[in-house]
């Protein structure tokens, strides 16, 4: 593979990553750039490409931690190199790959240097090597949150924090964080979204010009890297030196009274938490101002700010989709323009203080100046919503108000059948009920599953427990423990030196317990006798509650429905919680109830899983009213073998029992006494009854609560 870059500015499209890319590298202090999108859409290639725009570097020569020569770190491990030579250097691209360790991020104890001379000494890791340059984490949402979380606290304080083995270390770590991501994959949760200063969503251009303009492009750098780049070498100069005349211009950009009172107003108006928003809103309007050549925010730049930092920070809740209504956008900033004095107003209450024109002239917020007809203004400068600012916002949510609200009397029409409908006859989707908290409850035992935050487990970033005699190749070696082993050998081993004679035998590993995410399976009932409107909307919520826990604890999740002759793979096991919560809105009920089909499919589908992921431990969420009409007359003697098939694998398992009314026939508890698994009946669903239960499954059958320090954890 060629080390010719592919040419920033050969990438076709991508208005917006080009710019959040840009602004960065003219502002560091925006925050960093989130790139969302479809695989194959050069995410990976743009943000390389962009490392060769950025200006070279001065360095202290010989220091580790890039400092500046002209602002050395007081606090560098290096020194204070007091009058110490500088060297020039192009800026660094450090890319983080996906099972990347805290040891390697933040540096670690040099060994090597410790067990040969005796001595403490630090061995920098990636975030030195990145500070002043671009640090580039493809894939960001399949990294475990302790890694994300502790990158993403470097890149908002500037600054590493080393405190291990016995080191402590403290260095400067200010970069520009990119961070890519397809959101099938999983998403990133809202926390940690928030410390992202500006997100971008793209998508492969639908036009076929483009695509083929693409195409002829890629084709044309694998054919000869060298003459490719030649080809865009001028408007790669341009590009760099514009980024490099922003930069110097930046300090001198006003941001205005009136820009800030936009800002503030339209973060209020979307209700983001807290006030990050605001802080990352003016750093990016300042950088657009610099990146245009001007020396003062205008209303264009604050609209371009919220399109690039808000639409990450609208999630309400894990299932929401980042998003900005536009159209909103436009009304605040037209009504904040409308409530700015008028410059008369303005010098009248100023005092006697100059302020040639702070607010009027073409360039002011009153809505009479060119650019608001602009192709960043609301266009035209003709009022937009003729129908009032009210309307649009109402026929946006109206729809989703039955299922948001809580209170009966703002719910849709509850037409609530006397008895079920025909099982023949499908039925509409109905909507979930509202979701709520549930506490964590734990699969028995200790497992050696991916970090998550469920159950207990031997992980990688949990703490040290203890120390134990590795197997196979070491990983973790705790230092201590291996001192120990090897220190009362030292005079038979002849050890004349400082140097420790270690032998093989004296190496101990590090035995880590933090929590595992585990794989939990819905098998969900979706047969006609579970089409009651009122029961259904109770049975979504339950299962929407289980689905947004799972988000939280960094599960994976699948989903089995069965209805009429046969089950179906509604969801395979996926990471996307987002995708089961969608499914299941749109879950439709009718016809028989084929109980057996259902089970069977779940043994099917925890096999494959087993293979593919071994440590990842399963928890089976049955969701029926224990009837089984599906497959004969001995429905339900089938039914009840397949579930003790289940239950031989040592499958953990709780059921859901939906069964309603005065008469019931207990169905449901009789299947999960075959499970050997924890029933639950719906009555229960709202007093910590079904979603804390299924948090602490053993295989054997039972469900203990959660400890009270498990309680406090959660």
């Amino acid at each position: 593979m060629s080390d010719v870059r592919y040419p920033f500015t050969a990438i076709v499209g991508m208005s917006d990553l080009r710019l959040g890319l840009l602004l960065n590298a003219v502002s560091p202090a925006v925050g960093g750039v989130l790139v969302r999108g479809e695989k194959g859409t050069a995410k990976s290639t743009m943000v390389r490409a962009l490392a060769g725009l950025l200006p070279s570097i001065a360095t202290v020569d010989g220091c580790r931690f890039a400092c500046d020569p002209a602002a050395p770190d007081p606090q560098c491990p290096d020194g204070a190199h007091a009058g110490a030579a500088s060297a020039e250097r192009p800026a660094q691209l450090v890319e983080l790959p996906v099972g990347v360790s805290e040891d390697r991020i933040v540096g670690s104890l040099d060994l090597e240097r410790a067990l040969a001379e005796g001595v403490k000494a630090y061995e920098p890791g990636l975030l030195a090597r990145a500070h002043r340059g671009v640090l580039y984490i493809d894939e960001v949402n399949l990294l475990q949150d302790h890694v994300v979380d502790l990158l993403l606290d470097a890149a908002a304080m500037g600054r590493s924090y080393v405190e291990r083995e016995g080191v402590s270390v403290r260095h400067a770590a200010r970069f520009l964080l990119v961070g890519t991501m397809n959101p099938e994959e999983g998403e990133l949760r809202p926390q940690l979204l928030d410390r992202f200063g500006l997100t971008v969503e793209i998508a492969a251009t639908r036009e076929p010009a483009e695509r083929a303009e693409v195409v002829r492009r890629r084709l044309a750098y694998d054919a000869g890297p060298d003459a490719f780049a030649a080809r865009f070498a001028a408007e790669e100069l341009a590009l760099a030196a514009r980024i490099t005349a922003a930069r110097e211009l930046l300090p001198a950009v006003e941001l205005t009274d009136t820009a800030l009172r936009q800002i503030t107003a339209v973060c209020a108006a979307f209700e983001v938490d807290g006030l990050r928003a605001d802080i990352v809103m003016a750093r990016t309007a300042v950088a657009l101002a610099a990146w245009a050549g001007r020396t003062e925010v205008q209303a264009e730049d604050v609209r371009k700010a919220a399109q690039l930092a808000l639409p990450h920070r609208r999630r309400r809740n894990p299932f929401d989709a980042p998003g900005l209504d536009e159209e909103q956008l436009d009304r605040v900033l037209e009504e904040q323009a409308r409530q700015e004095p008028e410059p008369a107003e303005a010098a009248e209450g100023s005092g006697p203080e100059e302020d040639p024109d702070p607010e009027g002239g073409p360039d002011g917020p009153d809505g009479d100046g060119p650019q608001d007809g602009g192709p960043d203004g609301p266009g035209g400068g003709a009022p937009e919503p003729s129908a009032g600012p009210e309307a649009p916002e109402a026929g946006a949510t109206g729809p989703e108000e039955p299922a948001d609200s809580g209170g009966a009397g703002e719910a849709a029409p509850q037409p609530v059948p006397a008895q079920h409908p025909s099982p023949g006859r499908e039925t509409a989707p109905v909507a979930a009920g509202d979701p709520y908290r549930t506490r964590l409850f734990a699969v028995d035992g200790t497992g050696r599953g991916a970090q998550g935050r469920r159950s207990p487990a031997e992980t990688d970033g949990g703490h040290t427990v203890r120390a134990r005699r590795p197997r196979g190749r070491l990983a973790r070696l705790h230092l201590s423990a291996t001192l120990r082993a090897a220190a009362p050998h030292q005079v038979a081993r002849g050890r004349d030196s400082r140097a420790l004679v270690l032998h093989k035998d004296d190496f101990r590993e590090q035995v880590r317990q933090g929590r595992e995410s585990n794989l939990v399976l819905f098998v969900v009932d979706a047969s006609g006798s579970m089409a009651a409107r009122q029961r259904m909307t109770a049975v979504k919520g339950a299962v929407l509650s289980l689905l947004m826990d799972a988000y939280q604890r960094r599960d994976k999740i699948g989903m089995i429905t069965f209805r009429g002759s046969s089950a179906e793979l509604a969801l395979p096991p996926t990471s996307s919680v987002e995708v089961g919560a969608a499914r299941l809105e749109s879950l439709p009920t009718g016809g028989r109830t084929p109980l057996a089909a259902g089970l069977l499919r779940a043994h099917e589908v925890l096999r494959v899983e087993r293979l593919r992921d071994p440590d990842r431990r399963p928890l089976l969420v049955v969701v029926t009213d224990g009837r089984a009409t599906g497959g004969g007359r001995d429905a339900v003697a089938q039914s009840h073998r397949a579930a003790g098939l289940l239950a031989a694998q040592g499958v953990a398992s709780v059921v859901l029992d939906c069964e309603s009314g005065p008469v019931r026939l207990g169905l449901a508890r009789t299947l999960a006494s075959r499970l050997r698994a924890t029933a639950v009946t719906l009555d229960e669903l709202r007093a910590d009854g079904v979603a804390s239960l299924v948090r602490d499954s053993r295989p054997g059958g039972t469900s203990r609560p959660a400890t009270t320090a498990t309680r406090k954890a959660a």
